[in-house]
């Protein structure tokens, strides 16, 4: 059984008189442990798409089957704990507390599950090696440049152990070298957690680290080929 799919997916928009259709009709399949990449230019669709899949919105036609649950069709509040158990984000801004140190901002989705502290400590910590940054761990985000900063939000989104991981132009703040890195420490994560990866991105070098890559223009997709170049 595919961990999603999307049927017939409908998403419009009214903006004064005007009616926007954001996506028309689109189909789509991911299977456990696939990195799929959403490529195409700004205003293409692929964002709504996303949040679309992970439940953020809601379309105004079709229908969201993550590991056969409707998730379309369930109310807001079941809607969010199944987001909390079952998926993690990474999104273009890092959005981590300047408060909180590298290990401690990794660690805050486990106190809303009720894990004790030393727990806590002990899996962010797992988590930080994972992307390469034990060293920093007691560093703050102020005390970090961009790639770090993401690699902590990559960990924190990872700790959770989610089945699938949806990503908003992950390196789009990033220059190309350290795009590079961040999309090998990803690819790397999610393959050895066995978790399935669904990123939106306008960038072709970045795509091409998916297993499959999904090409949208006007709100459907208009071609399907395979990644894994890197």
């Amino acid at each position: 059984m595919p961990i999603l799919e999307l049927k017939k997916i409908v998403k419009k928009y009214r903006v004064g008189k005007e009616i926007i259709t954001a996506l028309d009709g689109v189909d789509l399949v991911v299977e456990t442990g696939e990195f799929i990449a959403i490529l195409g230019t700004s205003g293409c669709g692929k964002t709504t798409l996303l949040n679309i899949a992970a439940g953020l919105e809601r379309p105004t036609r079709g229908d969201v089957i993550f590991r056969g649950v409707t998730i379309s069709k369930l109310k807001e509040k079941k809607t969010v704990m199944f987001r909390r158990k079952q998926m993690g984000f990474i999104f273009q801004s890092y959005n981590l507390l300047p408060a909180l140190t590298a290990q401690e901002n990794v660690a805050l989705p486990l106190i809303f599950d009720g894990i004790k502290p030393r727990e806590r400590t002990l899996r962010a910590a797992k988590m930080l090696k994972q992307v390469g940054l034990m060293e920093r761990r007691k560093h703050k985000p102020a005390e970090m440049s961009g790639g770090q900063q993401q690699r902590v939000s990559i960990a924190r989104a990872l700790i959770n152990n989610p089945r699938i991981i949806f990503a908003d132009e992950p390196t789009g703040n990033l220059d190309t070298r350290t795009t590079m890195d961040i999309m090998s420490h990803l690819q790397q994560a999610v393959k050895e957690n066995g978790q399935t990866l669904v990123m939106v991105t306008h960038d072709q070098e970045v795509a091409a680290f998916a297993d499959r890559i999904i090409y949208m223009v006007d709100g459907r997709i208009v071609q399907e080929k395979q990644g894994g170049i890197h």
